[in-house]
């Protein structure tokens, strides 16, 4: 069985007047995990760790592992500064989690020589499971597949969020089998599952989450007719919680819902009210999960 598979939310961080809402952080971890998804994503990309200290960050963890089981918590993991990244990796680790998401450094661009000796130092100092996170447009940097390959063989290495942008690169990883392989762009999760990979950590899947768990399950049972009507069914959503940056589009859902209050960190910025708007006729177009012919 693989390590890290089905739907893993990259959860939000929810604000209330700038501060982290660490009683929204609970409700919302403890609807998602309800829903049905294999795990959270805690202070990933969606959860705007950037914008966060790091006992903010912590801060966020804990409430979490206050509700959620630690073997359903993954924690984002990065940085520029060695040192400072493996001193945070250790007050991770003072908590039982399932495992840390690390992307690589961004900003400085490393050579892939650099990133192979980086995540291994990571992976080294690692208690926990190490999911690779390849998202050039963010960092700057594109991992090889060789060095990719490279990394995969730590033994503390055993999945990567895929936002490579390269299906070759991901239907080798697939093929090698070496690693679980789970995509972070949400418009690929059905190509990916059908391809072989395991899963997906998806910010999308904030939204009718039981849609996106039952997409799994579909594609599982070898149901291909199903999962393509959820799944295009589901699609329309998705590209709009990407028309903007992220997590905006997701946090305007989420407070339609009543789930959160619509709020981000500057510079990061609300959604503008025409796209609320559409955001609004989307979320009433789609079915309830209940509704839909399994």
């Amino acid at each position: 069985m693989a390590s890290f598979s089905g739907i893993w939310v990259a959860l939000v961080t929810p604000f209330n007047n700038n501060a982290v809402d660490l009683p929204a952080v609970k409700r919302l971890a403890q609807y998602l995990i309800a829903s049905g998804v294999s795990g959270l994503v805690v202070c990933g990309t969606t959860g705007e760790a950037a914008a966060l200290s790091n006992e903010e960050q912590l801060a966020v963890l804990d409430a979490v592992l206050d509700v959620v089981p630690a073997s359903q918590v993954v924690m984002g993991l990065s940085g520029n500064n060695m040192l400072d990244t493996l001193q945070m990796q250790q007050e991770i680790q003072l908590r039982d989690i399932a495992g840390v998401l690390i992307p690589a450094p961004y900003y400085i661009r490393p050579s892939q020589c650099g990133l192979v000796d980086y995540f291994t130092q990571l992976a080294d100092a690692s208690s926990v499971p190490v999911i690779l996170y390849n998202i050039p447009q963010r960092t700057g940097i594109v991992m090889e597949l060789q060095t990719i390959r490279k990394i995969a063989r730590h033994p503390q290495v055993k999945a990567i969020k895929d936002c490579g942008g390269n299906p070759d690169t991901t239907m080798a990883l697939i093929d090698d089998g070496e690693i679980d392989v789970m995509t972070g762009e949400d418009n690929l999760i059905l190509t990916t599952l059908c391809l072989g990979g395991t899963g997906a950590i998806s910010a999308s899947a904030h939204i009718y989450p039981q849609r996106f768990v039952q997409l799994v399950q579909q594609v599982a049972d070898g149901d291909l007719a199903a999962a393509r009507a959820n799944f295009y069914a589901l699609l329309p959503m998705i590209h709009q919680m990407f028309s903007f940056p992220n997590p905006a589009p997701v946090k305007a859902a989420l407070a339609q819902q009543g789930l959160i209050r619509n709020e981000l960190r500057s510079p990061m910025q609300i959604v503008p009210q025409p796209l609320q708007q559409q955001i609004a006729v989307t979320l009433a177009q789609l079915q309830p999960e209940e509704a839909l012919i399994s």
